[in-house]
């Protein structure tokens, strides 16, 4: 018996399906054709929503990094916190292993995986943290020139320790605020 589905709920469920067998089978030896019997219909349905597997990793890339940027969406509530205080309480990640995607993402043979939401993470987080100086910027908090170029050093520049294996999560904490209240000379 033939199911139907409102588009936007097949199209997750092709996306959570491929997300599962990329995770299970790896990404390379996945293929369309096991993804859609994985779900129980024709593969051409597949490929009525994404063109292709890359299509459809590309789209489960930037629905994960946009669920996880909306998790450090603070600018409502930032107006009547000064950027000190905001970088003293802020989240410096937003990922728990009970996301969805999380184990598809921190596999080890899926380095690449991770690495690439990593810069789409920092891609969406960038414009938010220029509105937070921008902010702090109109109320004399900080003297900055060039907002934009800040904004990318403060998301962009964490990359490298919140990607460091051997060190204590408190202590990569430690060094990013550090440094980014030395930076900003806050």
């Amino acid at each position: 018996m033939r199911i139907t589905k409102e588009p936007e709920e097949r199209k997750q469920e092709i996306l959570d399906t491929a997300m599962r067998i990329f995770y299970e089978k790896g990404y390379e030896k996945t293929s369309i054709t096991d993804i859609a019997r994985a779900i129980g219909v024709a593969q051409g349905l597949c490929y009525r929503y994404f063109p292709s597997k890359e299509v459809l990793f590309d789209r489960a890339v930037e629905q994960y990094a946009e669920k996880l940027v909306s998790r450090f969406s603070i600018l409502p509530k930032a107006e009547s916190r000064t950027l000190k205080e905001l970088i003293e309480t802020m989240p410096l990640t937003a990922e728990t292993e009970g996301d969805g995607y999380y184990q598809t993402f921190h596999a080890a043979e899926n380095k690449k995986f991770h690495d690439q939401l990593t810069l789409k993470v920092c891609q969406k987080l960038a414009g938010i943290v220029s509105e937070l100086l921008e902010q702090a910027k109109a109320r004399g908090e900080i003297q900055v020139e060039d907002v934009q170029t800040a904004a990318s050093f403060c998301v962009y520049g964490q990359i490298g320790i919140l990607m460091e294996e051997g060190m204590a999560p408190e202590e990569k904490e430690r060094r990013i605020r550090g440094f980014l209240l030395y930076a900003l000379r806050l």
